[in-house]
């Protein structure tokens, strides 16, 4: 069995090993793989693992012998799925891999912005600290999030999760979410989009990207947020209008945004966000922890090994 990677490196940058994927095939792993090369090292392989390379219609119809996609990533639309079940390809993904990981992000994102850890961290370095007249200093807001509202649109995995983290920090949720009432855990209540707008003090996105949830986020739905609110986004990136979100923190109608995806990703130099006050951006680390990949590295293994033994786990087409 030929099993070709297209893109490893994100995966795998050195501190993993391939060694269980390859005892089950041939196995052939690129870091990196541009449009115009993907044909070329795909030819032979039966069984095609991608994170962000796009397998689209005219590379499966290019490719007679695949019989397998392995998505590198819980996310499945870099592949076209219609083309590759008429063509009986089987497609899998990694569910539920980086859900610890996406959470503390989130966390760390929203405690940057209320204590600004990494703003006195630099600014002791440059001895700001050791010059004070006082025995502290600040020069930023700094806020509990005991007793405020942290709104969530999406309870999956994650949301969930974060949902209860917020509670242990003392703060009340409220979801915007399909689920009916009496399924939620404790603590939680469920109410409306727009009156998640209205509570929140800090709202933060955990749905998927659909053509319902693509920039639900956008001016009208910002101006109908409390003034000041916080809005975290590591979900994904075009679940907002980027412009509008720098419109909106340089109006000072949305106090900060803390993010870890865009709507296109690397972003191009002049996005709105970098020059936008108090927008915070990481470069999509959110699954990026050791612990993650070394679970999603596990989870590639066992779908190719289901496969191959004629049992196949995860597909999503």
């Amino acid at each position: 069995m030929k099993i070709v990677v297209l893109d490893g490196y994100g995966l795998n940058p050195g501190d993993l090993s391939w060694d269980a994927l390859g005892a089950l095939g041939e196995l052939t792993v690129y870091p990196r793989t541009s449009g115009s090369d993907i044909l070329k090292r795909s030819a032979e392989a039966e069984m095609l693992l991608t994170n962000k390379v796009v397998i689209d219609e005219s590379v499966i119809a290019g490719l007679p012998k695949l019989r397998y996609i392995g998505v590198l990533a819980t996310g499945y639309n870099v592949v076209d799925l219609n083309a590759a079940a008429s063509r009986g390809i089987v497609v899998t993904n990694i569910p539920a891999y980086s859900t610890d990981s996406v959470v503390q992000l989130t966390f760390a994102h929203l405690f940057n912005i209320t204590n600004r850890i990494g703003h006195y961290a630099v600014e002791n370095r440059n001895r700001r600290w050791s010059h004070s007249e006082d025995f502290c200093y600040w020069d930023t807001p700094l806020n509990e999030v005991a007793g405020k509202t942290m709104g969530i649109i999406g309870l999956g995995n994650i949301g969930r999760k974060v949902a209860c983290i917020a509670r242990a920090f003392g703060m009340d949720v409220f979801a915007y979410t399909s689920k009916n009432s009496a399924d939620l855990p404790d603590g939680i209540q469920k109410t409306t989009l727009d009156g998640l707008f209205a509570v929140s003090d800090v709202l933060s996105l955990h749905c998927p990207l659909t053509e319902n949830t693509r920039e639900i986020i956008n001016a009208a739905t910002l101006a109908k947020m409390k003034r000041g609110a916080i809005l975290i986004n590591t979900g994904r990136g075009p679940l907002v209008n980027e412009q509008a979100v720098a419109d909106a923190l340089a109006e000072g109608q949305l106090g900060a945004y803390g993010a870890d995806v865009m709507c296109q990703e690397p972003p191009a130099e002049d996005n709105p966000l970098f020059s936008a006050p108090n927008a915070y951006i990481t470069p999509h680390v959110a699954w990026a922890t050791f612990e993650a990949r070394a679970r999603l590295m596990d989870i590639a293994v066992e779908n190719v090994r289901a496969f191959i033994d004629g049992e196949p786990v995860n597909v999503v087409n």
